[in-house]
């Protein structure tokens, strides 16, 4: 797909097909998940209301991503922790928390990459994936401490500390992105 200048206008039919305008073709959510990643900016309207349906379109895309076998990014535990601040009075702060913690978190692994490279150049060493590992935890429980006290201020009666099944299950949320990383470490040394 050709990328277009400016935000590109996906129209979603009755059929549940994708066209692109931009492109004047038909796309599928695979291929606007490559758009997202390339950082191609779009908006999809419904073709016969022509209502913005882009944030459905986006839910439904990092479904289809969860659905995948060993693609997950989104633990157990805070899809439930999410899910519990729908209908709540914190369910007006968490969008824009989320999307603070998100670009923080960006911005964290721009430098984590340069900082390797740096350390390391472009050799097999920088390759290795435990001491982004560890980076990794140290981010993870940074970003959990951050918004434990973020959620506290606006809740006086939050616990000081998360729970120790909270603890449990980021522990959890810990090794499995560990073992995700070391299968894409092993990936990567068979390539």
């Amino acid at each position: 797909m050709a990328k277009a200048d400016g935000e590109v206008t996906i129209k979603k039919y009755a059929n549940r097909r994708l066209y692109n305008t931009g492109t004047s073709t038909y796309v599928t959510l695979e291929d606007l998940a490559k758009m997202v990643k390339r950082g191609e900016e779009f908006v999809v309207q419904d073709a016969k209301t022509g209502e913005d349906i882009t944030h459905s379109v986006l839910t439904q895309i990092i479904f289809e991503q969860e659905s995948k076998t060993g693609n997950t990014l989104l633990p157990i535990s805070f899809l439930r922790q999410l899910i519990s601040y729908y209908g709540d009075q914190m369910q007006m702060v968490v969008p824009s928390f989320l999307e603070h913690s998100m670009k923080a978190f960006s911005e964290q692994q721009t430098q984590m990459r340069e900082q390797m490279t740096r350390a390391f150049g472009e050799s097999p060493l920088s390759k290795n994936l435990q001491a982004p590992m560890q980076l990794m935890e140290e981010q993870v429980k940074r970003n959990t401490e951050m918004f434990h006290q973020a959620m506290q201020m606006f809740s006086p009666f939050l616990s000081p500390q998360p729970p120790k099944e909270t603890k449990k299950a980021e522990s959890k949320d810990i090794d499995e992105l560990k073992e995700q990383l070391r299968n894409l470490q092993n990936k990567l040394d068979s390539l």
